[in-house]
């Protein structure tokens, strides 16, 4: 029988304890809907004592639809939207971003889930000729779907050269407060002042029950409530979703919990280096270890402590740590590890 907590993803982690507070005192009485009320006011009051006055804020249902609707406010069927081969709206999202927004993704094949200006610069080409979709986004993960970080001077490095080539730059932030958290910075230095324009920003990955916000940075967004209940991601009883973020967002609880989560991952790296066996793959910058681990060993540590496989032809698998990931879990995973590979990759 699996354990209570696994490494499979923070998506599978329960509800922090504040937020769950705030959604039972929000569950009092009646309030008007769709953003009408008092606590999503309160609650994009303080997105913008974070980011700035000049902020607009959009709750949404979840991320897909958080970076469909980023897409679809700057873009038109004819564009295409340059992004790292491994970006979750690539993957992960089952092709919504390009349903819905009619745009061709160009994906760029990194070796760390980064983009950088040259990269993204081979991919612009065939400017203004009709049969070539035209570039108007580059959307880059924060941090990536590879556990890695952009430094604050590569996003603005990208953020000047996308501008330069009439062009947006879409961050996709489903785990932003563990990058802000690991760079010891502000989220507006990372985003407003480098210069990313559209901002899909991530709750239920730290300790949300649901939801996430689609941030625009000095933008006209006339058009986005239409797009936003296009694409079904208006919810009507939408206090209860601003609330959590109102919590989230009070007392630096974003940054605990996800300072947690990043010093778990740091933890659970720093134990396996005993194990030779085991071959971290990439730099473990926030919450996530990426490993190459002994095939058989695989599914019987999976029994114990749940987790995805990364790349299966290479025997990689994804450990991801959460804001309620607990040294204990981290303690038992490697002795348990140690164990499977002692019965197993040792013998004669």
């Amino acid at each position: 029988m699996g354990r209570l907590r696994g490494f499979a993803s923070d998506n599978n982690s329960g509800v922090h304890a504040q937020v769950l507070e705030a959604l039972a005192n929000v569950n009092k009485g009646h309030a008007v809907g769709y953003g009408g009320d008092e606590v999503t006011a309160r609650t994009i009051d303080k997105f913008r004592e974070l980011f700035g006055t000049s902020t607009d804020v959009f709750f949404v249902y979840n991320g897909t639809g958080a970076n469909v609707i980023a897409i679809q406010a700057f873009t038109s069927p004819y564009h295409s939207v340059i992004c790292p081969q491994t970006a979750h709206i690539n993957v992960d999202e089952c092709g919504a971003p390009e349903k819905h927004s009619g745009c061709k993704l160009l994906p760029v094949q990194t070796v760390d889930g980064k983009l950088t200006v040259e990269t993204i610069a081979a991919y612009m080409h065939g400017i203004g000729f009709e049969h070539h979709s035209q570039p108007k986004m580059v959307s880059i993960t924060q941090t990536t779907e590879l556990g890695t970080l952009y430094t604050i001077e590569e996003i603005k490095q990208i953020a000047d050269y996308a501008h330069q080539n009439n062009m947006y730059l879409h961050m996709d932030g489903a785990r932003i407060s563990n990058a802000a958290a690991a760079l010891g910075c502000a989220f507006k230095e990372m985003t407003v002042d480098a210069g990313v324009d559209v901002l899909s920003f991530g709750g239920t990955k730290n300790g949300l029950m649901y939801g996430e916000a689609v941030l625009f940075f000095n933008h006209n967004t006339d058009a986005v409530k239409y797009i936003r209940k296009q694409t079904a991601q208006l919810h009507s009883k939408m206090r209860y979703t601003a609330a959590q973020f109102e919590a989230l967002l009070s007392n630096d609880l974003w940054r605990k919990s996800a300072d947690h989560a990043n010093k778990m991952a740091q933890k659970l790296a720093s134990k396996l280096k005993d194990i030779p066996q085991i071959k971290i793959t990439q730099k473990v910058q926030s919450n996530g270890v990426f490993a190459i681990v002994p095939h058989q060993i695989i599914e019987p540590l999976q029994k114990e402590f749940f987790f995805y496989m990364w790349d299966e032809h290479k025997s990689e698998v994804r450990w991801m740590c959460s804001f309620d990931t607990q040294e204990e879990d981290i303690n038992d995973f490697v002795e348990l590890i140690k164990e499977k590979v002692a019965q197993t990759c040792q013998r004669p």
